[in-house]
């Protein structure tokens, strides 16, 4: 960034990034509120719509669509129906991807099916899924029909990657696939994670802020890098948590997922202790116990996977901040392009 002052790659302003996060997830809550309905089937259906929502969560996802839409000449109010929209339908998918995985809690709660049992939670997603699409059409009225039939084919487009990377990490596991390279594992993390996470909001707001006059496709660049960075240290801290934390501890060995580090230690451990890994990954989760889970954590210290993982976090942060300063090498630095260009290194920096 040169055009009116270049920032440093430096620790982040906790303080500042966090700020930013609570401003525009409140304004994201507040808007979020008009769209949950209070009605019946309260208790079989809208209880469980609020559900999730409710519990809190980072708020990246709204928040940087919010962000880019201002840093590209909207306001925060021209942008806050599309963040909805995006932390709905995230929401949505949290309920699936909690029953597919068998997970026992998110954010630091019981999930949702947990509580309520499967089909009540599937039908909950679903509804979620549809409410999602509420407030695209408001963008109608405040956007103009041009712009808002741009971000529905957005939506349609990231939907459809997120739904294509789910289906792969899920089949790895079904099939027990033990021969995925790193470079498959990215693949299946650029649809699954980096649409939703990062380039489908950078995108959204640009088209926003910036009504054509800027490429969106370089930001699917930016989002790839920053989203797999996201996801790899989402990854770590499942196994080496902080403070906070509100996921199952080891649950992503306890599901059997394809990660980086499982990745890096079917390639680099001892035969013996290979083929002990391959039938862990073989078998159900149920039969998944606290002593071979134990066994695989000690197993990605040894062969020195987490470490592993850091490292290429750490290349993926390098390069979305150099691929974010090129974008953005002619515009002002504004406190919303701050913010942007800190998140792509407190993604590494955080600890839940």
């Amino acid at each position: 960034m040169t055009s009116t002052g270049a920032l440093s790659i430096e620790r982040v302003d906790d303080a500042f990034v966090q700020d930013m996060l609570d401003e525009y997830g409140e304004l994201t809550r507040t808007q979020m509120r008009h769209y949950l309905p209070r009605q019946e089937p309260r208790s079989y259906l809208y209880d469980l719509l609020a559900d999730y929502p409710a519990r809190g969560g980072k708020m990246l996802r709204s928040s940087l669509c919010i962000a880019m839409a201002r840093a590209t000449g909207a306001s925060a109010d021209d942008a806050v129906a599309s963040a909805v929209s995006i932390e709905l339908l995230h929401n949505a998918l949290l309920v699936h991807d909690d029953i597919e995985d068998a997970s026992d809690e998110r954010r630091g709660t019981p999930t949702l099916h947990a509580l309520h049992g499967i089909p009540l939670a599937i039908n909950a997603g679903d509804a979620m899924g549809l409410l999602s699409l509420r407030p695209l059409k408001d963008n109608l009225h405040r956007l103009g029909i041009a712009t808002a039939l741009r971000i529905f084919e957005e939506t349609e487009r990231m939907a459809w990657e997120s739904t294509e990377g789910q289906a792969l990490e899920l089949g790895w596991q079904r099939d027990n696939r033990v021969d995925v390279r790193e470079e498959d594992y990215l693949k299946m993390v650029l649809q699954k994670t980096c649409w939703l996470a990062a380039i489908h909001p950078l995108r959204v707001g640009c088209l926003i802020g910036a009504r054509g006059r800027l490429p969106l496709d370089p930001l699917i660049h930016v989002g790839f890098f920053f989203g797999a960075a996201f996801q790899i240290q989402d990854d770590i801290l499942n196994l080496c948590p902080g403070p906070g934390y509100g996921k199952e501890l080891d649950g992503d060995l306890y599901e059997g997922k394809r990660t980086l580090m499982i990745i890096h230690a079917l390639r680099t451990a001892v035969a013996d202790e290979r083929r002990r890994l391959v039938d862990f990954l073989g078998l159900v989760r149920s039969a998944r116990g606290p002593d071979d889970v134990a066994w695989v954590h000690a197993l990605l210290e040894r062969v020195g996977a987490i470490d592993h993982a850091r490292t290429v976090a750490s290349a993926l942060g390098g390069a979305a901040l150099f691929e974010f300063d090129q974008y953005f090498a002619r515009r002002p630095v504004t406190r919303d392009v701050r913010f942007m260009r800190s998140l792509l290194t407190w993604v590494l920096q955080r600890t839940h």
